[in-house]
């Protein structure tokens, strides 16, 4: 459905260093592209082909030339494998200048498996690390 996400930040080197903590227990690294704009525009995910095979989020600095700023009601949501990988997420954004809006755990008011963590970057984009498929921790870690 999606090829990419972009989401604005004032201070892209922050973004950088928040990113690729709280996304490397995801198995998510940066993207390696054919352009050479380090300095504006970064992603994590797929990027290959010039981008005709694409399923990546971008974080920049907005394209008009102002302050970045946070959707309220939008938030993006990356796939765990396992519930320790969501527990890791959300220590690493945590350690790395995000704050929590919801400790890692099941919700069960979605569904009896969705397993959630809800965190803040630096500039105020609310994540979620989810896993789905598993109703207890013994579940998950056989899993791993």
């Amino acid at each position: 459905m999606f090829t990419y996400v972009c989401l604005g930040t004032n201070n892209l080197e922050r973004a950088g260093r928040f990113y690729d903590a709280a996304l490397a227990p995801l198995g998510l690294v940066r993207c390696v592209t054919e352009f050479d704009e380090p300095e504006s525009l970064i992603g994590w995910g797929s990027y290959t082909n010039e981008g005709q095979q694409e399923l990546a989020l971008w974080l920049g600095k907005p394209f008009d030339g102002q302050a970045a700023s946070v959707g309220n009601g939008t938030m993006v949501a990356f796939k765990a494998k396992n519930w320790a990988q969501v527990d890791a997420f959300h220590a690493q954004a945590l350690l790395h200048g995000g704050s929590s809006e919801g400790a890692p755990g099941l919700r069960p008011q979605y569904n009896p498996d969705f397993y959630a963590a809800y965190v803040r970057d630096p500039d105020g984009n609310k994540l979620a690390a989810v896993c789905r498929g598993f109703t207890t921790k013994e579940q998950s870690d056989a899993s791993a």
